[in-house]
C-alpha cells in the first residue's frame, strides 16, 4: 500500500498544503498573507483569522490537484513548532479534526527540522552527514545533520535571527515589510565595499545581531545629522553593505564549523537562503574551499507544506506519530 500523507504549514504567516506519496512530494500549495505589510510586521492575530479563512480552500486545491480522496490518506501531518501559537493552533486543530474523522494517525513535525529537509524533496540530495546553515525570520542555526531524524544544533543565535536583521535594517532605511528581500534587491546595483560595520564576537559557533541593528541605527542617525537625504541617496550602497556584512557573519561561523566538524558538505535552508547575495557567498566559498553545496528551490526555502510532507514521511518511517491530545509548541526545542 502507498503512503499517503497531507502535510499542513501554518507557522506564521503562509497558510499551506501538501500531499505527500512515499515520500515525493506531489504539490506545494501556498497561501500568503499580504494584509501584514501595512503594519510593518507580522500581526498574530491577523495572521490566526487568515489562517482559518484559508485553511480549507488550501487543502482541498491540495487534494485535488494530487488526485487524492479522503480514503487515500494514511497519515495527516502538520507543524507543531516552533511559530505563533494562534497559528499553530488553526493547523493544529484543523490536522487533528481529519485525522480524528478519518480514523488514521497525526504526525507532528518540527518547523526548522522540516526546512532542512527540504533538501530531500528534489536532487541533488545531500549525503550524510553535512552541515546546514538554517536562517529565517525568526532562527538562525547551524546544525549538523547526520540522517534524517539525527540532528544536533552546533551553534545559534543567542537575541535576533538574521531574517529580523535584515528587515530590522530595511525598516531603518525607511523600506516597507518584508525589508529583507527588498535590501537583497537594492544590493544588486549598490556597492557592498562602500560603508564598513562593526561586528558582534560570540565564541564558538554562536551569533548575536541585535547590535548590528543599533549600531546600523547609529551609524545612520549620524550620516543624517550631516545631510538629510543621506538614507535615499546611498539607499543601493547601504542595502548592499549591511547584507555583505550579515553573510560574511554567517559564513564566517560556517566556515569554522566545516573545519570543527571534518564535513565539506554544506547546506543552507530557511526563508533567508532564497537571498541572491547569502547563495552566491556560498558558492563562490564552494570553488575556494572544495566544498559541495545544496540549496533548496525558492519554493522550498520558504515556509511551505513540501518540507513538512517530507518530514512527516521520515517520521512515518519511524513510527514517530502523535497522540490526539498533542499541543502546538510556540518555542518547540530541537
Amino acid at each position: 500500500m502507498k503512503n499517503v500523507i497531507l502535510a499542513i504549514e501554518s507557522s506564521c504567516d503562509e497558510t499551506s498544503a501538501s500531499v505527500c506519496i512515499d515520500g515525493k512530494v506531489m504539490n506545494n500549495v501556498i497561501a500568503t498573507q499580504e494584509i501584514h505589510g501595512k503594519y510593518g510586521g507580522v500581526v498574530p492575530e491577523l495572521a490566526s483569522r487568515a489562517h482559518q479563512q484559508a485553511i480549507g480552500p488550501v487543502v482541498k486545491e491540495a487534494m485535488a490537484t494530487a488526485d487524492v480522496k479522503m480514503s487515500d490518506l494514511s497519515a495527516i501531518a502538520f507543524t507543531q513548532g516552533p511559530g505563533l501559537l494562534g497559528a499553530l493552533l488553526v493547523g493544529g486543530a484543523f490536522a487533528k479534526s481529519m485525522a480524528l474523522a478519518l480514523d488514521i494517525p497525526l504526525i507532528g513535525v518540527h518547523h526548522m527540522k522540516a526546512h532542512i529537509l527540504a533538501h530531500f524533496i528534489e536532487e541533488p540530495k545531500p549525503k550524510f552527514p553535512f552541515l546546514c546553515l538554517t536562517v529565517s525570520g525568526g532562527h538562525t542555526q547551524i546544525v549538523r545533520v547526520d540522517d534524517y531524524l539525527d540532528m544536533t544544533v552546533l551553534g545559534q543565535t543567542t537575541d535576533d535571527a538574521v531574517g529580523e536583521a535584515f528587515d530590522k535594517c530595511a525598516k531603518l532605511m525607511g523600506l516597507p515589510y518584508p525589508g529583507g528581500p527588498l535590501i537583497d534587491k537594492l544590493a544588486k546595483g549598490g556597492d557592498k565595499t562602500k560603508f564598513i560595520f562593526n561586528e558582534t564576537s560570540m565564541p564558538g559557533l554562536d551569533y548575536s545581531f541585535s547590535g548590528i541593528k543599533t549600531g546600523f541605527m547609529n551609524f545612520l542617525n549620524r550620516e543624517k545629522m550631516k545631510d538629510a537625504d543621506f538614507v535615499e541617496k546611498n539607499k543601493n550602497d547601504l542595502s548592499a553593505s549591511i547584507q555583505r556584512h550579515l553573510i560574511d557573519m554567517l559564513m564566517e561561523k560556517v566556515e569554522l564549523a566545516v573545519k570543527q566538524e571534518g564535513v565539506n558538505q554544506v547546506a543552507i535552508a530557511g526563508g533567508v537562503s532564497a537571498n541572491s547575495g547569502l547563495r552566491s557567498k556560498l558558492e563562490e566559498m564552494a570553488v575556494e574551499k572544495g566544498w559541495e553545496t545544496f540549496i533548496p528551490r525558492f519554493e522550498y526555502c520558504t515556509d511551505n507544506a513540501g518540507m513538512i510532507g517530507m518530514t512527516a514521511h521520515y517520521q512515518w518511517l519511524a513510527g514517530d506519530t502523535a497522540p490526539l491530545s498533542v499541543s502546538p509548541m510556540p518555542r518547540m526545542k530541537f
